[in-house]
């Protein structure tokens, strides 16, 4: 199943990136554990952004002001037995506040220094991501 999916990589006023930490609570998580920015797969018809700004919101509370495309990424997880291939699209976007309410999808989240990156178990390419944003 061919899915796309919108990524934010949110920073705020310091240059800080938002990261989430993957529970197993969230009902479609592969990846628990790990770290990851936010983000989710589009709804069918929906825009680009109404998916971005929806994803972001539902998962954080947070509203964000996107600014440019960052990444293309794409990955092949296996959803409750079916294959999935997502091709997810990641924007730079602003956080309008740093205040976070987390959904059942996570159990974590941290502001972090791009080049502190390492120190947290991350996910691919959600890494490379944050490594663009540290080179900007």
């Amino acid at each position: 199943m061919l899915q796309v999916a919108a990524k934010a990589a949110v920073i705020d006023d310091k240059g800080r990136v938002l990261i989430v930490r993957e529970a197993a609570t969230g009902k479609n998580n592969t990846k628990v554990g790990l770290w990851g920015l936010v983000g989710g797969r589009l709804d069918p018809g929906e825009s680009f952004l109404d998916g971005l700004q929806r994803e972001v919101a539902e998962e954080t509370g947070l509203r964000v002001r996107p600014l440019n495309p960052l990444y293309v990424g794409e990955w092949r997880p296996v959803i409750r037995g079916v294959p999935h291939q997502i091709i997810a699209i990641f924007m730079l976007c602003e956080a309008t506040a740093r205040e976070v309410v987390l959904s059942v999808e996570h159990d974590d989240y941290q502001w972090i220094e791009p080049a502190k990156r390492h120190t947290y178990p991350m996910m691919e390419p959600d890494c490379f991501v944050v490594d663009a944003v540290g080179k900007r």
